[in-house]
């Protein structure tokens, strides 16, 4: 590895490991700020280089114009919301993170979760430090020779596919964007959420959190297991209905609950507390030693590689490269493409073309095709994905993609469009461009169905036989769930045909509302997708 003959900068504006000192190595000048004091911040990242912070600190748009030799911002850790990842991509600025500091920490939890469930472990303790001696009160049941069902197999979930079943476990798992063949390699039967709801003797949730995902597990589903299910929520509240959960525990539909994570955070006085077979714990998921020390190490090694030019493969935004700049305002549109484009499909596509078409491809647009998979991939996996690993997670699946670029653009000055084969033959199409002065961003094309709507933080789609009512019905339906409507577009491909709404609305549509508009109306289907 090469590093500059000058000795670049790195401040670490939070207290880190030793480790993380020692992993930087001797060949850069590290200074020490308090990244939570705004002054300091500012005035000590103008020289800097690089920038070390967990969560205290905020490198925003403000501190990013004031660092004027900065290349890197490195947080220690997994989340990013205190870092304006748009700002630093604009900037140049790369971003890292350390994705997979706390994989194991969080797939060994849940398993803690799991055992302390299956043997009573948290109410015997409560009752010994009683002064209570209650054997007989407390009987377990064994993991071994039992079936485990995953919901969700990505990194964690195939940790905890793997941890459980050298336990002798029978491992079944539900993912709709795994494909049969890679879960057979990892000893895995892949099967539908209903078989494994109906299978399972153990059930452990790995999925990240999207409107497609909250309360997947409710009170219907819950309904077709076994009574003896133990069920273990360590990934994000809001998957597992808290309700329909407690009520299923009261009732003895299912047996006992290991729950690290809540529909709302900090949760002290949940109802789910007063239940004897529930183990809880507040959301400790990645809170090691190992795994903070684990996140210092992963990014001062990115900071190395990043200062020395080198593939960085944790960045989260661009690697480093220059983007042109008629060619930037088009990364976070792309990216929004990508996640409408994954809520049409609802399942991983074959091919996937990520058409470019305009002026810009005049210059390498090869980061729309990143950003697209980026989009692509942000609500199907657990994991952080980023510009590295989205190329990875789509080979990982046995997508192709292909990269489409094309000067001629008869209706827009530049257009990007994600086209995507499904496995039935089907396609699935989403485009969008930018308009005005101001770069606004507009939604032009659903499956081939013209319209023009702004993709706000939380958008649907309803495609129908065309006819009169429907329209109606939809914004009832709607208005009786409280969802306000902020903006609606119609299109159709011929009289009598088939219809799209395409709706923007102020808050995210509860998905049994969504069920009662495809029921009322007979849809095709309907789609909600978050970007917020």
């Amino acid at each position: 590895m090469t590093i500059p003959t000058h000795r670049p900068v790195v401040l670490i504006a939070e207290e880190l490991s030793p480790a993380t000192v020692e992993a930087l190595g001797p060949d850069f000048d590290i200074r020490h700020c308090n990244g939570a004091d705004r002054a300091e911040l500012l005035a000590a990242i103008g020289d800097a280089d690089a920038i070390l912070i967990r969560s205290a600190t905020k490198v925003d748009a403000e501190a990013l114009a004031a660092a004027r030799r900065l290349t890197v911002v490195a947080r220690a850790g997994v989340g990013l919301d205190n870092v304006d990842v748009r700002a630093a991509t604009q900037s140049g600025v790369m971003v890292v993170n350390a994705p997979t500091s706390n994989i194991v920490s969080a797939a060994e939890l849940a398993i803690g979760l799991l055992l302390a469930a299956a043997r009573q472990i948290s109410p015997a303790h409560a009752s010994l430090r009683g002064g209570e001696w209650k054997r007989s009160r407390f009987t377990g049941i064994e993991l071994y020779e039992k079936t485990l069902g995953i919901v969700g197999l990505g990194r964690i979930g195939v940790l905890v596919a793997q941890r459980l079943a050298a336990f002798g476990m029978e491992v079944i798992a539900y993912d709709p964007y795994v494909q049969a063949g890679r879960a057979a390699q990892m000893g895995v039967r892949l099967v539908d959420l209903d078989t494994l709801l109906r299978e399972s003797d153990f059930l452990s949730v790995h999925l990240p959190k999207t409107p497609e995902t909250i309360g997947l597990i409710g009170a219907d589903e819950l309904a077709k297991t076994k009574s003896s299910l133990v069920l273990v929520n360590a990934a994000r509240g809001g998957i597992v209905d808290e309700q329909a959960l407690y009520a299923a525990l009261k009732e003895g539909q299912i047996a006992a609950a290991g729950i690290d994570v809540y529909a709302k955070e900090p949760c002290t006085d949940s109802p789910l507390f007063e239940l004897e077979n529930v183990v809880a714990t507040p959301h400790l998921g990645a809170s090691t030693d190992e795994a903070q020390e684990k996140a210092g190490i992963a990014v001062a090694k990115s900071v190395r590689l990043a200062l020395s030019g080198e593939l960085v493969p944790d960045a989260v935004n661009v690697q480093g490269g220059v983007i042109a700049e008629d060619v930037r305002p088009g990364i976070p549109l792309t990216e929004k493409l990508g996640r409408v484009f994954t809520a049409l499909a609802a399942e991983v596509a074959q091919q996937i073309d990520v058409e470019v078409r305009g002026e810009i491809t005049e210059y390498d647009v090869k980061v729309l095709e990143l950003a697209a998979l980026k989009g692509i991939f942000t609500d199907i996996v657990e994991d952080p994905v980023t510009y590295v690993n989205a190329p990875l997670l789509a080979a990982e699946r046995g997508t192709s993609v292909r990269l489409v670029a094309e000067a001629e653009s008869p209706d827009h000055r530049n257009l990007v469009t994600i086209r995507g084969t499904l496995a039935d033959g089907s396609q699935v199409s989403v485009g969008g461009t930018l308009v005005g002065i101001g770069q606004r961003e507009r939604l032009v094309s659903i499956n081939d169905f013209s319209v023009d709507i702004e993709p706000t933080d939380h958008l649907a789609f309803v495609t129908y036989a065309d006819r009169p009512g429907m329209v109606g019905t939809v914004g009832k339906i709607l208005g009786d769930a409280r969802v306000n409507i902020a903006g609606m577009q119609v299109s159709r491909d011929s009289k009598g045909g088939h219809a799209l709404v395409a709706l923007s609305v102020d808050s995210a549509i509860p998905a049994e509302t969504l069920t009662e508009i495809e029921h009322a109306i007979d849809a095709a289907y309907v789609r909600a997708v978050d970007l917020g």
